[in-house]
């Protein structure tokens, strides 16, 4: 099975726990810079003001959402049934699915009253030493100085061949075969938008540590930490009017969320989860 049926017959269990909130809106960032390296998130809201991240740079996902979804006609809609559209081929009812998909795990984790712990390492806990190549899947352009400063090389797969090539202590290349060389990996979150989870982990098989980072790690963990995933880590909104005025603006959202750091020592698991919701937190 998929990742994203694994993680929807997760989710399906929430049903059982009574009305869940459904959809409020939709909120897309502004137009992306040309040929930016940078992530841009939509944020779906809940009636409850609960926000689900998702990734929108992947191909033409950005211009589709503005163009073709009828954000208006989303408000009041079912969320679990939104979220099933994560496992749909058509790459906009799927990021529409996944943000779902993430607003009802941190609906859970609201109602559990879990929190994750917070982050002071945006490397992933990989702690880089000199001699290491550290595997890298996407360009996380601001970490890979922070990687070589510690005498580290970095190997970075990409999906744009235009980024293929040697640089200062940096290699990127399009196959993600190469990784089966690295003891440690980071991953971007958009592994989980893109199809290409379970082809890249098999070549992770032999890492010690394998890290997945972004602010769209806010799904279900247990598929992941069961892939072998050492490390996730997300965005914890804590202001989501103010995270959402200032996504449409396309200003930081960053003083209105911290980024949590999540290992399976730390993590309950979703049946823990589920009966602590139950019993009201």
């Amino acid at each position: 099975m998929s990742y994203a049926d694994d993680a929807l017959s997760l989710v399906q269990a929430l049903a059982d726990l009574g009305p869940l909130p459904r959809v409020h809106a939709l909120h897309l960032p502004p137009p992306p810079a040309p040929d930016a390296l940078r992530g841009e998130f939509a944020a779906l809201e809940l009636e409850d003001g609960t926000l689900g991240l998702s990734y929108v740079l992947l191909g033409d996902t950005w211009a589709r959402l503005h163009g073709q979804v009828n954000t208006a006609a989303l408000a009041g809609g079912d969320a679990l049934a939104l979220a099933r559209c994560y496992a749909e081929a058509d790459p906009i009812r799927r990021t529409l699915g996944f943000a779902a998909l993430n607003a009802l795990t941190r609906w859970l984790f609201d109602r559990a009253g879990f929190e994750p712990p917070a982050s002071g390492d945006s490397l992933g806990a990989l702690d880089p030493q000199p001699g290491e190549t550290v595997g890298m899947v996407g360009y996380f352009t601001p970490l890979i100085p922070r990687i070589t400063a510690r005498g580290a090389r970095v190997l970075v797969v990409e999906l744009r061949a235009d980024l293929a090539g040697e640089r200062e202590g940096v290699r990127v290349t399009l196959d993600p075969a190469e990784l089966a060389g690295c003891a440690k990996v980071l991953c971007t979150g958009t592994l989980l938008l893109n199809d290409t989870l379970d082809a890249t982990l098999a070549h992770c098989r032999h890492a010690r540590a394998l890290a997945m980072v972004g602010p769209s790690v806010g799904c279900p963990p247990d598929p992941l930490f069961a892939r072998g995933l050492t490390l996730l880590g997300g965005s914890w909104v804590s202001d989501s009017a103010a995270y959402v005025q200032a996504l449409c603006a396309g200003t930081s959202t960053g003083g209105f969320a911290r980024k949590f750091s999540l290992a399976p020592r730390d993590y309950p698991g979703w049946p823990a989860l589920l009966a602590s919701a139950r019993r009201g937190g």
